[in-house]
């Protein structure tokens, strides 16, 4: 609602409005700090766990990657990877009717750079991860090593990419929204 105090015009909010404004305010920030997370997570890999793996011996490089495939598998990483689009899908919705014509495309944005990260992750570095533990102590680690670095090495640059995206855009629509 508008008030005019004689020299002032300034909208004042009612108890509603910025109940909501907060709940939005919540689900833009938790979106932003998973979408971090995840970004910093593929970076990683992408400048130091993987070419810190680059000169280990075959054996080696798939027993570690084995062991991260399966520590990865955790409450933390799992809350962090998939419960991040509940805040995100909802920044997203709370935003239509509050008119965030410069909040909702970069939240949009966001939103649909991560599920690309997602269908990444899920349609090829998954497989690969499951395949490489699939195939135990191998006989031959380097055929094995040779069928799984390179692709998934590739890929997961592109999800530090697309992920470090997603969170460039909810950080455009935290300044937007303030």
């Amino acid at each position: 609602m508008l008030v005019d105090d004689g020299e002032h015009r300034r909208e004042v909010l009612g108890e509603g409005e910025t109940l909501m404004g907060a709940v939005r305010d919540v689900a833009l920030g938790l979106a932003t700090l998973g979408f971090g997370l995840m970004a910093g997570l593929f970076y990683a890999f992408a400048v130091a766990v993987m070419p810190a793996l680059r000169g280990a011996a075959d054996r080696t490089f798939v027993d570690v990657m084995q062991r991260i495939n399966t520590a990865i598998l955790n409450r933390w990483f799992l809350s962090v990877y998939v419960g991040v689009l509940l805040p995100a899908v909802a920044a997203a919705a709370l935003h239509v009717p509050a008119g965030g014509r410069a909040v909702l495309p970069w939240v949009l944005a966001g939103l649909l750079l991560y599920l690309v990260m997602f269908l990444i992750t899920g349609g090829v570095n998954v497989p690969l991860n499951n395949k490489l533990d699939a195939a135990g102590d191998p006989a031959d680690p380097a055929a094995v090593r040779r069928a799984f670095e390179g692709v998934w090495v590739r890929w997961n640059v592109v999800r530090a990419l697309t992920s470090t995206g997603a969170f460039a855009c909810l950080v455009v629509a935290l300044v937007r929204a303030a």
